[in-house]
This record gives structure tokens, sequence and C-alpha cells, in this order.
């Protein structure tokens, strides 16, 4: 298994539907309808984080416990979690940023109805 970089995060984030880039405290951002639901480089360019439910935190803390830890804080009690690049698996990577990818656009979408 080869470690993942930030170009390849960047490019799992970007390669969902109507995800643009932006930046946030000095590190780039992924969102989709204005909000974000991935940054990159925080807290150094090893690292990928990810807005997950708690309960699908959880979920990918099992699977791989070495890439994927929870932030710091009330952040990670709520489901923010850090993915480490060095050791996270691409499909792993994909399906946590799909998941907040869709976390994040259902929950837009309902503040519209």
């Amino acid at each position: 298994m080869s470690a993942l970089g930030p170009a390849d995060f960047r490019r799992l984030a970007l390669a969902l539907p109507d995800a643009t880039e932006g930046a946030h405290m000095g590190h780039a951002d992924f969102r989709v309808r204005k909000r974000i639901f991935a940054t990159l480089g925080v807290p150094d360019a090893r690292w990928g984080m990810v807005r997950l439910a708690p309960e699908q935190q959880e979920l990918f803390l099992r699977m791989d416990p070495g890439a994927f830890t929870p932030a710091k804080g009330a952040w990670g009690r709520q489901g923010c979690t850090l993915v480490c690049l060095d050791t996270a698996r691409a499909d792993l990577v994909h399906d946590a940023l799909s998941a907040a990818w869709r976390n994040v656009a259902d929950a837009a979408k309902r503040r519209k109805a």
C-alpha cells in the first residue's frame, strides 16, 4: 500500500458532485453548498479532516485505527475525524470523504427546505 499525499486527498474530495476548494484559517477546505465537509493540512500536510457523524467516526476508527483519529475536543466528539494520509487506504479515504460530503450536502438541503 502506498501512502496518499495531499494531492490525492484533494483529487478525491473534488471528484464529489459540486465540491469546491476554498481556504479557511490558512489551509485548504472542501465545500458543498458553501459548507465545509473536509479540510487538508491540519495539523500539517500529512493530515486531512472529514466531518463525519459520531457513529460514522466510530466505524472508521474500527476499520483503520492507524489512519483515523478523532479531532481534539468538542470537534472530535461531534464527529470531526483526522485522516493520516501516510497510512490511510485510498478506498477508505474515498468512503470517508463521501460520507462527509453526504452529511453536509443533506444538512444544507434540509436548511433550504
